[in-house]
């Protein structure tokens, strides 16, 4: 049975999170909750019915919602948004693409989605409301935390621990069995080979 499902957040990763969600094909998108000026605008297809106020409202009539805010420079949005809707009782499901290999021995926390091409190998845990962007690989025994964005083609490998509210961008990778300090930013294309304090900044070039 498909349920319906309402995202918050109507921007560019919204966008890629509709594509998924079309593919897995769990969940019909029932509208999206986004700032007042877009209220009736639509987002390939799919209309913003109302804002953070609507939501007591929303709530009785949905069960399901998903943040579809992206992340870069702060987890901050996304973490106010996700803990809004959890205090308000909504459930939000973990999205996982068709396209992706997620192992039956991993762990995804709730309001986590893994797009396209994601590959999650055995004993990989997940936490809440993260992003697992195109063609991520997440290898055997990584520990991520919560609210962290893993971006596009990045590789996690084996043991890694990935601090909370952490970005790692795109074509950036881990040494094996590092340790990634809460809240940091990985810039693109970096490699990180020795454990980072928390709140490091790395960008390309240093």
């Amino acid at each position: 049975m498909t349920e319906d499902l309402i995202l918050f957040g109507g921007g560019g990763h919204c966008r890629s999170c509709i594509d998924v969600i079309e593919e897995e094909g769990r969940y019909r998108i029932a509208g999206i909750v986004d700032v007042a000026e877009k209220v009736n605008q639509s987002v390939l297809g799919y209309t913003i019915i109302g804002t953070d106020g609507d939501l007591d409202r929303l709530i009785k009539e949905y069960r399901y919602f998903l943040v579809t805010i992206g992340q870069i420079e702060s987890a901050d949005v996304r973490i106010e948004k996700f803990q809004l809707l959890n205090r308000l009782g909504a459930s939000l499901p973990v999205v996982i693409s068709p396209c992706a290999h997620v192992s039956r021995h991993s762990v995804i926390g709730e309001g986590t989605i893994i797009m396209h091409n994601v590959v999650v190998n055995a004993g990989a845990k997940i936490g809440r409301n993260c992003i697992i962007n195109t063609g991520a690989i997440i290898e055997h025994d990584v520990v991520i935390g919560d609210h962290c964005h893993i971006s596009t083609a990045a590789v996690v490998n084996g043991g890694t621990i990935i601090g909370a509210k952490t970005f790692l961008g795109s074509n950036s990778s881990t040494k094996q069995y590092i340790e990634v300090g809460e809240g940091s930013l990985i810039n693109s294309g970096i490699s990180v080979r020795r454990n980072l304090p928390p709140g490091s900044k790395i960008y390309q070039g240093k």
